[in-house]
């Protein structure tokens, strides 16, 4: 339940990344609750930094979630189960596996619906006042542990996070052969987006960034057409025109919105066809002034998604079968040291060319 923990192991302290203050990241020791029936104990291994970890470090807090007292901090991650509780059948000691970081009440009904993504209850990894799993060591339910194939590395398995967000995405606005993908930012997400666009037979993919270094990387990762926007509203569009071009006659079917500003959402809005889709996936401002009656008479649906449901299973297969490659993201690596979770955090919080960055621990 962003579980915490003590090493049942003897005479080793559990310690954690706590996030104690504004831009203040310290490894304390980090107390386990006891293992439940249905839980396991992981020795994290992979870690990787989101967005929201730095905006949280940054501001302590995203949107309506305030941290208010010291948090261990992270939810991408992976790690190897030490122990198992006395009701778990599927996990045994030594298995390698991913963990799902939200776990739902499962008695309300969007639980019930199997929409325990939007749970109003929802404990979530590193999401205050629940703590994370930047830590040695994590107690997690087993049904959110998810074995990893043999040929699967545990970064990968970390990585499953951000493409369930992706994924998510993608099924929310039913991405498949027909389907003409646009995406507004080459960030972690945007390129995420990318790849499971493809995976999802998306025919063309053209991604939209204000960085030359992220344009390169969507290229590399086989992006069918790149475009590079400004800052500047009034420049819409003009950039929009480029984007049809780019895109080609038959234009955008789907736009994911990975960003979520004014100008983004913008763009989204005026470069997808009529009858078309934007998906807002990025959420960097929390109130727009967008063109919504010019979408809205040429049919445009606008589809929100918050994180994901049943993704963890999709995500490595994708993975496994080599449909979906997700190592050339992970650009910088770091061992688990106050010195080098501060330098891990620093590296993240500059952007340029670091993309995904993860610790080994």
């Amino acid at each position: 339940m962003g579980k915490g923990g003590k090493s049942h192991q003897e005479g080793e302290e559990n310690m954690a990344a706590w996030l104690v203050d504004l831009n203040t990241l310290k490894i304390q020791p980090f107390k386990l609750p006891p293992l439940g029936p249905h839980d396991v104990r992981v020795r994290m291994k992979a870690v990787g930094i989101c967005g929201s970890d730095v905006h949280f470090l940054k501001t302590l807090r995203l949107a309506d979630f305030v941290v208010k007292e010291p948090m261990v901090i992270g939810h991408e991650c992976a790690g190897i189960i030490e122990e198992i509780g006395s009701e778990v059948k599927n996990l045994v000691p030594g298995d390698r596996v991913a963990l799902e970081p939200g776990i739902g009440c499962w008695r309300c009904d969007l639980c019930k619906e199997g929409r325990y993504n939007i749970c109003p209850d929802m404990k979530f990894f590193a999401t205050p006042p629940v703590h994370g799993s930047l830590a040695r060591q994590v107690v997690h339910p087993a049904d959110l542990c998810f074995k990893l194939p043999d040929n699967l590395s545990l970064e990968e398995g970390a990585m499953c996070e951000p493409l369930s967000v992706a994924v998510h995405a993608c099924r929310r606005a039913n991405i498949g052969p027909e389907t003409n993908v646009l995406v507004m930012g080459a960030g972690p997400i945007g390129l995420v987006t990318l790849l499971a666009a493809r995976a999802f037979g998306a025919p063309r993919i053209v991604i939209v960034d204000v960085d030359d270094y992220r344009l390169s990387v969507a290229n590399n990762l086989g992006a069918d057409g790149v475009v590079k926007v400004s800052t500047n509203m009034q420049d819409i569009p003009e950039e929009v025109e480029r984007i049809c071009e780019v895109m080609g006659a038959v234009g955008v079917h789907v736009t994911f919105d990975c960003a979520g500003f004014n100008k983004t959402m913008s763009t989204a809005l005026s470069a997808t066809r009529a009858g078309g889709k934007v998906c807002l996936v990025g959420l960097g401002h929390n109130e727009m002034t967008v063109p919504l009656t010019p979408a809205a008479t040429r049919e445009v649906d606008i589809i929100g998604i918050f994180r994901y449901k049943n993704t963890w299973p999709l995500c490595i297969e994708l993975l496994r079968s080599g449909k979906i490659d997700v190592k050339p993201l992970i650009t910088h690596r770091f061992g688990f040291s106050q010195k080098e979770v501060e330098e891990a955090f620093e590296t993240s919080a500059r952007g340029g060319d670091a993309i995904k960055v993860m610790f080994n621990l």
